[in-house]
């Protein structure tokens, strides 16, 4: 029967075995990441050296903030791109549009180092923002379609995890142009520059990697396409029965409209929207940061605050990125989001109740430092991989584009505000904030069911679907040949 190939083709890729082609598509989805990761964490470094440059408005307490501005219109942007991209992937598919957002991110990258103005800058800064909200939905899907059932949390954390590598490139190159004492206008310049280099390397990757099997076989009805690319990445160990035609794209409309998807992306898109906030208003501002705890400004302090956000992102953030992914499908994906929020808001909370913790050094860098570990080792690694399988494949990226879009906006009010918060209130103050907002991501990670070691299938209710279709297709022996008609009639039997 049409439907049983198709749930054939889904149970070989759950329990395909690792190969050299899953290592492929991590590097080629993780150096978008890596990118990403260096172009949106490198502009707080920039921009500090551009508003000297430039005479721009630096006031903290001010909401007319240029410097704010740059340092946030990527995430902005990258709000519309992952939307955007999300939404066409589902609709032309993967493949066609995979690419696509690297060369986006090459172009505005190269264009902001040759900015001649803020106005001109924050354009380029957009359209690179464009590309790498556009990268989110692509990478994390299709890692997540081509992943099978028990490795599926370590291989898209995997993706994830190269964030870590490409911030501490921007550390890296950072502290290392400003100490070679070169003029602030080519630094700046430079760093935002690197920013292309990566992405323009996955651009010719990225448009050879083949259709995902499970969108070829389930949305698209190609289910020959689908074996063989299934036989071809999994060395010939694993084959599946290509036979028969089984396509179901469910409309925008009905996706948006089932109360059981509302509810997943009020979850999903929910704990990363508040996580975002926390994460990038502290992670852009650490230079600002640092240089507030250690009581000094200028461009030495400027080095010496890279230096130590630098140490502290090494020492505590990187094993919390690789640690995620070795025991995310042992802890559970839920269950580490709830421990990481957990940990990372009572550390924010401790810094902001504490007395004059702010000013003490060591003691700051500790729970400032076991923060960031928690954020790692938890929510910033499972917001990218839930989103990534728990809705239906005609409308996955469209999902996971949805979340990750308004996770952007959280992250552009965190990285535009929390200058002028901290202006206000102080880092304590600003972290009490974050603390909230952790807790806010702990209540509505209760929303979500447990992915670990479960079939993308069961986890977006195409299971359930194709077992109802099955019954409709037996009872009323609708032909073979009309199989989309039978689903239709399935999904309103399932959802009566």
């Amino acid at each position: 029967m049409a439907i049983e190939q198709a749930r054939t083709i889904s149970e070989a890729l759950d329990e395909a075995p690792l190969s050299r082609f899953h290592s492929r598509a991590v590097i080629t989805a993780g150096l978008g990441f890596f990118t990403d990761a260096y172009d949106l964490f490198i502009i707080g470094t920039a921009s500090a050296m551009i508003a000297k440059e430039w005479g721009l408005s630096t006031s903290s307490t001010s909401f007319v903030n240029s410097v704010g501005l740059i340092n946030s219109i990527t995430l902005i942007s990258a709000f519309l791109g992952a939307f955007f991209f999300g939404r066409i992937a589902d609709v032309f598919g993967r493949k066609k549009i995979y690419g696509v957002e690297a060369a986006l991110m090459t172009v505005g990258a190269l264009a902001s180092a040759f900015s001649p103005n803020v106005i001109w800058l924050v354009v380029f800064r957009f359209i690179l923002g464009v590309g790498v909200g556009g990268d989110y939905p692509m990478s994390a899907v299709l890692m997540s379609e081509f992943a099978n059932r028990k490795s599926r949390g370590k291989l898209v954390g995997l993706v994830f995890s190269m964030q870590a590598l490409g911030t501490v490139a921007g550390y890296v190159a950072g502290l290392a142009l400003v100490s070679t004492g070169m003029n602030t206008d080519y630094v700046w310049r430079i760093l935002l520059a690197l920013g292309a280099v990566p992405a323009a390397i996955v651009i010719y990757l990225r448009r050879t990697m083949p259709e995902s099997p499970r969108f070829q076989a389930r949305v698209l009805g190609g289910q020959e396409k689908a074996a063989a690319d299934i036989a071809r990445y999994s060395n010939g160990v694993v084959q599946a029965n290509a036979s028969g035609e089984f396509r179901a794209r469910m409309k925008l409309g009905q996706f948006l409209s089932t109360p059981k998807y509302l509810l997943l992306l009020l979850g999903t898109a929910g704990t990363w929207f508040v996580f975002d906030y926390a994460y990038y208003g502290n992670s852009v501002s650490a230079p600002l940061i640092y240089q507030s705890v250690l009581g000094k400004t200028g461009a030495k302090s400027l080095s010496e605050s890279l230096a130590l956000a630098l140490i502290v992102f090494v020492v505590a953030a990187v094993p919390g990125y690789y640690l995620a992914t070795n025991f995310i499908d042992r802890i559970g994906h839920r269950m580490l989001q709830l421990i990481g929020f957990f940990f990372m808001g009572l550390m924010f909370l401790l810094i902001g109740v504490i007395p004059n913790l702010t000013g003490m050094v060591t003691p700051f860098l500790l729970l400032f430092g076991i923060s960031y570990f928690f954020a790692e080792f938890g929510p910033n690694t499972t917001t990218f991989v839930m989103s990534a399988e728990l809705y239906p494949t005609s409308q996955r990226t469209t999902g996971h584009g949805i979340s990750a879009g308004i996770a952007k906006v959280g992250a552009f009010i965190g990285v535009y505000l929390f200058p002028i918060i901290k202006g206000h209130f102080g880092i304590a103050g600003a972290l009490k904030i974050s603390a909230g907002f952790s807790l806010v991501g702990l209540l509505l990670t209760l929303l979500l069911p447990e992915a670990k070691q479960r079939s993308l299938d069961e986890l977006s209710g195409e299971q359930e679907v194709v077992l109802a279709a099955e019954r409709v297709l037996s009872t009323h022996d609708v032909p073979q040949a009309t199989p989309v008609a039978a689903q239709q009639s399935a999904v309103r039997s399932s959802d009566t």
